[in-house]
């Protein structure tokens, strides 16, 4: 099955691994924010619309920092589409699937991948041509148990997840060890405290562990 996602998006955020999901409240933060992450090695960002800031902070990334794979996640309307676009993402994400956004996404060209948590939402994602999807959330609805059961009657497919909620250090191990997992979203690897505090190098540690962590499971498949 062919994915809706450019080759190069793609291998770029399974090479990743990780995905730093980010809650930004101040676009002045974007770009040390960028190289603090891409200096413990995570070059792909996720820069939720859940502030009034995301858009001017992808615009900063994108400017000053390109070798920062920078996206939008949250995105929840056609309108949201259009702004994401324009401010030049690489791609975009949703916390659920709806089936307006996901074509609207495809007719501007924006990668996406939409939200999915049940059987019914994969089919339906499927359905509109989708190959990689959000889990989400990941941890609260069941973990990687419940993703194995989920997953099980559309492997033959080659569909790929990205678990998001309740990952860290301890548990993502496991995830990046799944074959079905092409890269899992990590919001403790900047969370807006840090963020806020200006902390660039706990970011960069964090970053680094996740890195060793992914480095490490990989190395040992």
């Amino acid at each position: 099955m062919e994915s809706k996602i450019p080759a190069n998006v793609r291998d770029r955020i399974e090479k990743c691994g990780v995905v730093a999901v980010l809650v930004i409240d101040d676009a002045k933060h974007a770009v040390p924010l960028a190289k603090a992450l891409l200096a413990g090695g995570v070059d792909v960002m996720e820069l939720t619309l859940r502030t009034p800031a995301a858009i001017g902070a992808l615009k900063e990334v994108v400017q000053h920092v390109p070798e920062m794979l920078a996206g939008i996640g949250t995105i929840l309307t056609t309108e949201q589409v259009d702004e994401v676009v324009a401010a030049g993402a690489a791609f975009g994400v949703a916390p659920g699937l709806n089936p307006r956004v996901v074509k609207y996404a495809e007719e501007k060209g924006l990668p996406f991948a939409p939200g999915i948590l049940t059987p019914s939402d994969v089919e339906l994602a499927l359905e509109l041509g989708c190959r990689e999807m959000k889990f989400f959330p990941a941890e609260p609805s069941g973990g990687l148990k419940y993703l194995s059961s989920i997953k099980a009657p559309y492997a033959h497919l080659g569909v790929k997840f990205i678990p998001l909620g309740g990952l860290n250090i301890e548990n993502m191990g496991s995830y990046i060890a799944d074959s079905s997992v092409a890269a899992i979203g990590g919001s403790w690897l900047a969370p807006a405290k840090l963020i806020n505090a200006e902390d660039w190098e706990a970011i960069t540690a964090n970053a680094a562990a996740a890195r060793k962590v992914i480095d490490e499971v990989r190395a040992a498949k």
